[in-house]
């Protein structure tokens, strides 16, 4: 089965359900059955490749249209739920940059099979360590801690490589109406949309695996004549 999840490195949400979709795959006894792909969107594509010289804070309250101080609230109560999943949400340090190289990495990655391996890494350099994600050198690093060649990922990164794929994600997020992130489509059947609870996950991929089986149903009737390990009814 087939789980296919956008997102964005700026969304803390998407952060939060990457935690507790991944605590759901751990209570399912067929998640060796599942293959995970992620997929790109952009909440701010208008934001310069080399980040803004501004806080998050500073830059939510511009992007919004809201106080300082209520920003300063949301991040404190983001902060408590970002504890209760294992992450330290610093974005007092975070960096707002445009994702698209970011993206791109993730992607690259993708293709050599660390896709889930480098969502986890770039979402930490963002939230928690304050990193630029939209610096190549950053996610050069990033990927050796993942075991990718930090030159191959340079090279990769001074072309255009997996631009196409990635505006493709985010085109397809619109054709199936998708306008916020995270969501979650269940191998194609089911969308579910935000940072879900563990229980929420368990739930719907439980179902949506089941769904996906193959199913065997007895037709006719059960006296007709056939032969078993005892011989043959006559």
């Amino acid at each position: 089965m087939k789980v296919e999840i956008w997102s964005d490195i700026m969304c803390p949400f998407c952060y939060v359900g990457k935690k507790n979709f991944e605590n759901a795959l751990v209570q399912l006894p067929f998640a060796d059955k599942i293959e995970v792909e992620w997929k790109s969107f952009q909440l701010d594509p208008d934001l310069p490749v080399e980040g803004l010289d501004m806080s998050t804070k500073e830059y939510l309250a511009k992007r919004k249209g809201m106080p300082e101080q209520q920003i300063q609230g949301m991040l404190e109560n983001l902060k408590q739920a970002g504890q209760a999943v294992g992450i330290d949400f610093k974005q007092d340090q975070s960096i707002p940059v445009n994702t698209i190289r970011a993206h791109r990495f993730i992607h690259f990655a993708q293709l050599q099979g660390k896709g889930n391996e480098a969502k986890e890494v770039v979402f930490k350099a963002y939230f928690t360590d304050g990193k630029n994600v939209g610096d190549i050198e950053v996610l050069a690093a990033l990927g050796t801690e993942i075991g990718l060649s930090a030159e191959e990922i340079k090279t990769f990164l001074a072309t255009d490589g997996q631009l196409e794929e990635v505006n493709a994600d985010i085109t397809e997020a619109r054709a199936l109406g998708i306008s916020g992130v995270p969501f979650f489509v269940l191998d194609r059947k089911y969308g579910v949309s935000g940072a879900q609870p563990t229980e929420s996950f368990v739930e719907a991929l439980t179902q949506a695996f089941q769904e996906s089986q193959p199913k065997f149903e007895m037709k006719g009737g059960s006296d007709a004549a056939a032969c078993g390990p005892e011989g043959c009814e006559i």
